[in-house]
């Protein structure tokens, strides 16, 4: 049984597939207006030093629909994570009041220190070198929108950074087929690329020409290129990504039909475009709907 859920990297594809089967089977359980109250009685502690819109609301809204409760708990509440008192006496405590903790932190070193003391289970919900249940949820969205994840061809365009990371682990693990097209300097860390590429040969290619990247894609995905932490780099990176802009011209290079996809907050006239963002071929809002499946599944299998 598995404990903690930190990145795709700790997990084996019979659990991943697993989890996928789980979210599907609950989101059509409560799409039809039945429960599962599975975790009546357990808490969940959520932990943020980054703010969030999705992150928060999904975990908590799905912890409430499995029957339990969630405790969210700001920077300042603590006195900050790991700075008012060690991160290992913090997990301690916290696994004797809740029974799972969620962290939504910067160094993915806070999530690994939690999860080594801590005694319950503790869920990775964002570091700056991994988004498992952001790539967890679109790859659910990608099966619900194509029937398979095998084989499929996803063009990443733009920073090579948690995201990328989790997602290219994922086409390591289900056999899809992911080019990413970074400029110079932004590209996804070859470290990353071997391991996915070991895991199913061939499945990342890194490119610097975001027109090539699209030109069989089944799906467009893109990201941020300001990501939080990083606003004073913000006017070098606006420059450096000129031309990786997910547009009108860069979809029409694509397949017809292509699905976009973007995990949000998406800074529109950026990294895309307002005109894609509203496309009828846009999943963004499906996939960012899925992250809410997806951890309640995620939260019945570790807690439950």
């Amino acid at each position: 049984m598995q404990k903690d859920f930190l990145s795709l990297t700790n997990c084996s594809v019979e659990l991943l597939e697993e989890l996928l089967e789980l979210s599907a089977s609950l989101k059509g359980l409560y799409k039809g207006g039945s429960r599962d109250l599975c975790l009546a009685g357990k808490t969940l502690a959520m932990l943020f030093e980054k703010p969030s819109l999705r992150t928060r609301i999904s975990f908590q809204v799905a912890m409430r629909d499995l029957g339990g409760s969630s405790v969210y708990v700001k920077p300042e509440d603590i006195g900050g994570i790991g700075k008012r008192e060690p991160i290992k006496d913090m997990a301690r405590v916290f696994s004797r009041y809740v029974d799972v903790i969620m962290a939504r932190t910067f160094e993915h070193s806070t999530v690994t220190e939690l999860a080594k003391y801590a005694s319950v289970p503790v869920i990775n919900a964002l570091t700056d070198w991994s988004h498992p249940c952001q790539a967890m949820a679109d790859v659910l969205t990608i099966k619900e929108h194509l029937g398979r994840i095998e084989g499929v061809r996803l063009a990443y365009v733009g920073d090579g950074n948690n995201v990328a990371r989790s997602l290219a682990l994922a086409g390591g693990k289900f056999g899809m087929k992911m080019i990413i097209a970074s400029p110079a300097g932004y590209e996804l860390d070859g470290e990353t690329i071997d391991e996915a590429n070991e895991m199913s040969p061939g499945s990342v290619v890194q490119t610097n020409d975001p027109r090539a990247a699209v030109a069989e894609a089944d799906v467009i995905y893109t990201d941020t290129w300001v990501s939080m932490g990083q606003e004073d780099e913000k006017a070098k990176r606006v420059a450096d990504f000129a031309g990786f802009q997910v547009d009108a011209a860069l979809v029409n290079s694509a397949p017809a039909g292509v699905k976009i996809m973007h995990c949000l907050p998406a800074k529109r006239g950026y990294e895309i475009t307002d005109e894609v963002t509203e496309m009828p071929n846009s999943i963004i809002y499906d996939q960012a709907e899925n992250r809410l499946h997806f951890q309640r599944a995620l939260l019945k299998k570790l807690v439950s």
